[in-house]
């Protein structure tokens, strides 16, 4: 358990936000022109993983900001 602040977390989450907000404006900016046309079924399909793609990096990000190592 850690005993003293670091600087990671907050920076950590700062960032994280950034690239969520920069993330969800280029997905909201570009994919509906890509698949405006196509039926809602796939469309929803592609929003769902779109959605979850940015959960992928997510892990290592984690651990990076608690414990300064990203294994």
């Amino acid at each position: 358990m850690r005993t003293e602040p670091t600087w990671r977390i907050p920076f950590g989450v700062l960032l994280l936000i950034i690239a969520l907000t920069a993330y969800a404006l280029v997905i909201a900016r570009y994919v509906p022109e890509l698949i405006g046309g196509w039926h809602a079924a796939f469309q929803t399909v592609v929003y769902l993983i779109l959605g979850l793609v940015w959960l992928l990096p997510l892990k290592r990000f984690l651990l990076w900001m608690e414990s300064g190592s990203s294994k």
